[in-house]
């Protein structure tokens, strides 16, 4: 008797059966006339990233990107295969690269997406890093370098220059550290924003948790940290880690902002759709979306405001505020500048929303709004 591991293969298996467990989406499209394209096919995968009905609809229904219909076009035109790059648009665009092939009967043709969005942003975030990293690091190793010197010859017999010069090398070579850090943390981050997560976090005990770790700080100067909830479930769907850190940005940056005595206030809710999770808290101040996520009418979220009563930014300066390195003239916080966009990365990756509300002399409230867990 034979060994059934060496059979010959089954060629019974139906076709279509093989297409479906293939993990890159994949069409046949047939081309009915000049301009008009299609779709035939489409196996699970498509399925998954189109989400229509595809049999029978328009290519362009699912497909709108001009290169890739003009690849189609070359390979139909050929009779040869064709590839393209392309870059989908949205709060997480993705890259993928397009292959089409004629299937040598008639005008029908095969096309397949591979998603290269893993490659492309590994590249974008060594490229970021390292840019960042040698403009940033510039200033406090030069300054780093220059105290150096400077105690290496005439401050060197003169030991309270000597302590003041150490104790603004060890300042400077702390921020370096907090620099590196965020700059690493950002670029993970922004790795996998395309992949949403599918955890659940209770946004009160995280706050809660942060709350607590700045008791120190705040207490030194006097803040005192206000946190109102509504009674019942405040879970959303996330990675407590980075929630916990999106957290963490932003009560620091309203301890650093506010005044001594003053009151950072943290108020939690649940709200149905994307307009009541941007309703305005803040009366007479300029409010401003900096990220509003891809979702429908009916989604349900939870809403974090952070309140300070600092100083306020004028309007010009609110689109800037997640950029990195962004820092309204006139106010240092001594932060690295990349908090806010670490927060913005973060809520994108979260398919939530980033709101602003702030005017000069008036204080600012940073918004966050979280799919609410089901």
């Amino acid at each position: 008797m034979s060994d059934p591991a060496v059979q010959p293969h089954d060629r019974s298996l139906p076709a279509e059966a093989i297409l479906e467990v293939i993990p890159d989406p994949l069409l046949l499209v047939r081309a009915i006339e000049t301009g008009r394209r299609e779709i035939v096919y489409g196996n699970a995968a498509a399925r998954a990233l189109f989400r229509i009905d595809l049999e029978g609809a328009p290519l362009e229904a699912a497909l709108r990107q001009p290169q890739v219909l003009e690849a189609i076009e070359a390979a139909r035109s050929t009779g040869g295969p064709e590839d393209v790059l392309f870059e989908s648009i949205g709060a997480q665009p993705r890259f993928w690269r397009a292959f089409v092939r004629p299937l040598g009967r008639g005008d029908e043709l095969v096309l397949v997406l591979r998603d290269e969005t893993d490659a492309r942003r590994t590249e974008r975030m060594r490229a970021d890093f390292l840019a960042n990293a040698s403009h940033e690091l510039r200033t406090p190793l030069a300054s780093l370098a220059g105290f150096v010197e400077t105690l290496r010859t005439h401050a060197r017999e003169d030991p309270q220059a000597r302590d003041r010069f150490l104790a603004i090398m060890a300042e400077q070579a702390a921020r370096m550290a907090r620099l590196i850090d965020d700059l690493l943390s950002l670029s993970r981050i922004e790795l996998n924003e395309h992949i949403a997560p599918d955890g659940v976090v209770d946004l009160l005990r995280a706050v809660d948790d942060v709350a607590d770790a700045v008791r120190p700080l705040t207490a030194e100067r006097g803040i005192r940290i206000e946190v109102s909830a509504p009674e019942g479930s405040l879970g959303a769907v996330g990675d407590r880690d980075q929630i916990v850190q999106v957290v963490q940005n932003l009560i620091d940056n309203a301890v650093k902002y506010s005044p001594r005595g003053g009151v950072v206030r943290v108020s939690l809710s649940r709200v149905e759709g994307v307009g009541a999770a941007r309703a305005a808290s803040r009366e007479g101040a300029v409010a401003l979306s900096l990220l509003t996520p891809d979702a429908g009418a009916d989604q349900p979220y939870v809403v974090g405001r952070i309140a300070d009563e600092g100083p306020g930014m004028a309007r010009q300066h609110l689109p800037r505020l997640s950029e990195r390195f962004y820092r309204v003239e006139g106010q240092t916080s001594g932060g690295t500048g990349l908090g806010l966009a670490i927060v913005k990365h973060v809520v994108n990756r979260h398919r939530g929303g980033l709101m602003v509300e702030s005017a000069e002399g008036q204080g600012t409230t940073l918004t966050v709004y979280l799919p609410a867990a089901l």
